[in-house]
């Protein structure tokens, strides 16, 4: 009868997996902003980013809001994607 229960609840605990993802949302501040194409150029790649729902970025302020699905990506996938680019980026917390 364990077993049937663990089974069951193995089974169930996989298809449910996708309920539990999450919507989060992520400031960075990111460096080497200085022209007016710069925004634009860190919001394209943050968009590219699997799981990334909607970006703004501030020039003035130099940062980047970021909602994503915490299941799909991550912060240091974030992250990444400006760096790669030549805008090293952390949380700002």
């Amino acid at each position: 009868m364990k077993s049937i229960i663990s089974i069951v609840f193995l089974v169930t605990s996989l298809f449910t997996q996708p309920l539990f993802a999450a919507e989060q949302g992520v400031t960075l501040g990111v460096d080497k902003m200085t022209c007016a194409s710069c925004p634009y150029i860190v919001k394209k790649s943050l968009e590219k980013v699997s799981g990334v729902k909607a970006v703004s970025v501030s020039l003035d302020d130099k940062t980047a809001v970021v909602t994503y699905d915490d299941q799909t990506a991550t912060i240091d996938q974030l992250i990444a994607a400006t760096t790669e680019l030549g805008y090293p980026s952390q949380v700002i917390e």
